[in-house]
């Protein structure tokens, strides 16, 4: 089995589920413009899911890379497959469900190539679990994929040890990243064990929601926050996402804002290396209690 590649050297991903939804940046250049601007600020890493405006993300990002030729060697690319929406579902019962069948991935991966304009998706992800997944046959599609160059690596998002172990055994290669929720809004991976299960087999974590949606900036933990941000001279999201950088493996996190201002903020609040004290302060008012 191959060994896991370093983890992240990046303090967070570019989230590219609103790209549908932000028309400033539907035009080739204006995106490739805002790509070129990002990448000059050495954030590389974007995130996508083929379920992101129903394929229109992924699409909108390769054509600014077709638009503009020399980005698509730059940029670092995850997507993510496996959920069918009601629309999708070409069945008599439109339901929304979940396929990680051999033939569905392996198409799934030649249609996300041919959107986004790259030769290869550094990180491909299976999005959620699906209880009917033959191992063998997904993670042999897996292993081809990986092998024939299109990916990178292979991984999954919001998986529980046993789904995604059942799937390694499956693989030569290993499973390189796991995205899951994680936030000061959501701490649960720490406390029951999943982040723990994820880290020790190898894989790298990306927490999506890093910001619980904003909960995290307008719940319990807000007076800590706004108090423990001035003083160490940051904003609070860019303090709550150090709280999720501390942890091992240095977690990446997936901010989903694609305004440059505040993306430029973040950057330069991702200097701060938080205490130990300062840590388990925020989680105790996130919590509203201390540890045991």
């Amino acid at each position: 089995m191959s060994d896991a590649p370093a983890t992240f050297d990046v303090p967070f991903a570019l989230g590219m589920m609103a790209l549908h939804e932000t028309p400033a940046l539907h035009a080739p250049g204006a995106l490739a413009d805002w790509l070129e601007a990002r990448l000059d600020q050495g954030l590389c890493w974007f995130d996508h899911a083929d379920i992101y405006g129903d394929r229109a993300g992924e699409t909108l990002f390769g054509d600014a890379l077709r638009a503009r030729p020399g980005l698509a060697k730059r940029v670092r690319v995850v997507t993510k497959t496996g959920i069918v929406t009601p629309e999708r579902d070409a069945s008599p019962f439109a339901v929304k469900h979940y396929d990680s069948s051999a033939a569905y991935v392996t198409r799934a991966i030649d249609d996300a190539l041919q959107r986004l304009g790259v030769e290869r998706l550094d990180h491909f992800l299976l999005h959620r679990p699906d209880p009917l997944m033959e191992a063998e046959a997904t993670g042999r599609a897996l292993d081809d994929a990986i092998a024939a160059g299109k990916l990178g690596a292979a991984g999954v998002s919001n998986f529980l040890p046993e789904a995604w172990r059942r799937l390694q055994a499956a693989m030569d290669k290993r499973l390189a990243a796991h995205q899951l929720e994680l936030s000061l809004a959501h701490p649960q991976p720490l406390l029951d064990g999943l982040f723990d299960a994820l880290v020790g087999d190898g894989q790298a974590p990306m927490a999506w929601s890093p910001l619980g949606g904003g909960r995290v900036l307008t719940g319990p933990a807000r007076p800590r926050l706004l108090s423990q941000a001035e003083g160490f001279g940051v904003t609070p999201a860019g303090l709550a996402l150090a709280w999720v950088r501390a942890l091992p493996g240095r977690p990446l996190p997936v901010i989903g804002s694609l305004k440059s201002e505040r993306i430029e903020t973040l950057c330069r609040d991702a200097e701060l290396e938080l205490p130990r004290p300062a840590w388990f302060a925020l989680l105790e008012a996130a919590r509203g209690h201390a540890v045991a």
